[in-house]
């Protein structure tokens, strides 16, 4: 069982803007100027608005006005040509480099200039022939009609003033066979009070857990998704106001199970009046299997986040080496209010170095997911590495204090972070891939120990990628550290309990086996594991009582079965032991463990008929 924490999360607070416009550097915007006739709206000012700015200013989007028509926009026309000429405008953090992004949105020093002499000229309507036809747009579902819309079971309600609220809904997907998803998009209902929100996979349901009452959702903005398989985070489902759904490539989409969870995380902010909120998630289904498998890599740093106040150039940095060859797809960089300036280079084994991308003025509220036109080659032995500088000083206008005081890493508004994911594809066939992910997740678990040996996930994560490797010496280190670190976790202690069984300490095992099920008793590993303990010291009865349970809790699994029919058998309880045993077969007609328990029991009952 793999577990995965510090979900892809963020924190920011949307601030008022008065202007959206947006282009792309190879836009055919028009721009031509006769001697007898100056700039217009409607022949050269109406293409930008209308294709670029839009989209997201108008009504049931999230921008405070639309600008849909002349009338829209000329009354904003000075302050359009101020925020576009300082660059505030349009929302597009990267610098212009060698790589480039998907959908880029940054205004051209032509258009820029056209923008300022139309509001100079007194943003002059034009020729109505000129005009071009107002924008269309789709209603509802962005991407069309979804295969599959999943709807919050209960809405949250969020409270009229406070802080920034982080609120998590679990979607059941109840799909009668396995599915591949090559698009989420996601409606996180009422758009002006969410500022973004992230789809994780819960395929144990792990999170229906943290729930008070089913369908009830949880707050936190962090999230632990547990597994019982090498599962890691592959694909980022990333919504945030103007943003359009993401359609993975062909061959890379997202294998859904039957019994999957989809978990949504937001982050809400109050808007002065209470506020309904209730998400649905669209989902467009492909009939191709997934033969591309990415992976999520996190470099983060925020143990290194003491910013003193008045400091204006704070430095943040970590560095992670590939152990294998990977095509960059998508880069996702994150930090708060201080984030000043946030940069990821890309070094290969030769030296050579390159930008992966620069965002020379941060803001926080244009956080996105950035893929690229075409996949960035990294080869095995490239050192990737962010650089991150904070500005803690009066002159940082979205500094939350004033005067300035220090500020630390940590998952409140007022905190700071130093996170920036990549999304990763591992070059060669599927069976390379797979290996090629197992090394990755190691290097990152080595990596984040190396930096913290107080990392839960990463202690953890490494301990189950040896056991599963068969080093259990090595796995059983790594776990005694996550257990040392949380000394109460259930999936900590039943994994050392399970690794420590596996070598033959059954003493030990129990006691943490124990622990696991003082804090959760309804966890059926430790359960299974327990029983399986006792059984091994020869305390048949009391591994019946565990076995029990775990059928109980899970009783679809023949293994459990087999192992309680086992166990009764030891006890003398041979008509139990028989139903328990003939389940275990008809749910797996193959588990040796069952039949060779069955041989058994007939064995003793022929021995007490013929003693």
């Amino acid at each position: 069982m793999t577990a995965r924490e510090g979900a892809i999360t963020a924190l920011a607070i949307v601030s008022l803007v008065t202007a959206c416009l947006a282009g792309v550097e190879n836009g055919n915007t028009s721009t031509r100027e006769s001697a007898n006739d100056g700039v217009t709206f409607n022949r050269d000012i109406a293409p930008i608005v209308f294709r670029y700015c839009s989209p997201c200013h108008r009504p049931g989007e999230a921008a405070p006005f639309p600008l849909l028509s002349y009338e829209d926009t000329a009354k904003f026309a000075r302050q359009i040509a101020y925020m576009t000429e300082k660059r505030i405008m349009p929302p597009w953090l990267p610098a212009p480099g060698e790589l480039t992004f998907q959908g880029e949105m940054r205004l051209t020093e032509e258009q820029i200039a056209l923008i300022k002499r139309w509001a100079q000229a007194g943003a002059p309507r034009g020729n109505p022939a000129d005009l071009p036809a107002a924008p269309v747009f789709a209603r509802g579902w962005q991407l069309g009609k979804p295969d599959l819309i999943l709807r919050a079971r209960k809405p949250y309600l969020l409270s009229a003033a406070g802080t920034d609220k982080y609120w998590n809904f679990i979607f059941p997907t109840q799909l009668g066979g396995t599915r591949w998803v090559k698009a989420v998009e996601i409606r996180p209902g009422e758009r002006r009070v969410v500022h973004h929100a992230n789809v994780l996979v819960d395929r144990l349901h792990s999170s229906r857990k943290q729930e008070k009452q089913p369908g009830a959702g949880f707050p936190g903005m962090e999230l632990r998704i547990e597994s019982e398989t090498f599962d890691p985070d592959s694909h980022l489902f990333f919504w945030k106001p103007g943003s359009a759904p993401h359609e993975e490539p062909e061959g890379m989409a997202l294998r859904l199970d039957p019994g999957d969870d989809f978990v949504l995380n937001t982050h809400l902010q109050p808007s002065g009046k209470p506020e309904q909120i209730e998400p649905s998630i669209g989902l467009y289904f492909t009939g191709t299997p997934a033969a591309k498998f990415p992976m999520l890599l996190e470099l983060q740093n925020d143990k290194a986040l003491n910013i003193p106040a008045g400091t204006s150039d704070f430095v943040v940095t970590d560095d992670f080496t590939l152990p294998v060859d990977v095509d960059l797809i998508g880069i996702y960089p994150h930090a708060h209010y201080l984030g000043k300036e946030l940069r990821a280079t890309a070094t290969a084994p030769d030296g050579t170095a390159r930008t992966l991308i620069l965002i020379p003025r941060w803001d926080l509220n244009w956080q996105a997911v950035f893929y690229y036109t075409e996949p960035v080659f990294l080869a095995r032995g490239t050192t990737v590495s962010m650089r991150y500088v904070y500005d803690n000083s009066e002159a940082n206008v979205a500094n939350p204090f004033h005067p300035p005081q220090r500020v630390m890493g940590g998952n409140q508004a007022t905190n700071e972070m130093a996170h920036l994911w990549l999304q990763v594809l591992p070059r060669g066939t599927a069976q390379e891939q797979a290996a090629s992910l197992r090394s990755l997740q190691e290097a990152m678990a080595r990596h984040d120990i190396r930096r913290d040996a107080n990392d839960f996930a990463a202690q953890y994560n490494l301990g189950a990628i040896l056991q599963d490797r068969g080093e259990i010496g090595e796995a059983l280190g790594h776990y005694r550290a996550a257990v040392a670190i949380r000394p109460n976790d259930a999936v900590a202690n039943n994994a050392l309990g399970g690794a420590l069984l596996a070598s033959g300490n059954f003493a030990e095992a129990v006691g943490l086996l124990r622990t696991a099920l003082k804090t959760q008793p309804d966890y059926f590993p430790a359960h299974y594991n327990l029983g399986n303990a006792l059984a091994s010291m020869g305390d048949f009865a009391a591994a019946v009582k565990e076995f029990r349970a775990a059928v109980m809790l899970n009783p679809g699994d023949s293994m459990a079965e087999a192992n309680l029919g086992g166990a009764l058998v030891e006890t003398g309880q041979f008509g139990a032991a028989e139903l328990h045993l003939e389940k275990a077969v008809k749910l797996d007609p193959q588990n040796p463990v069952a039949l060779d328990n069955l041989a058994e029991l007939r064995r003793r009952r022929a021995s007490a008929r013929n003693p």
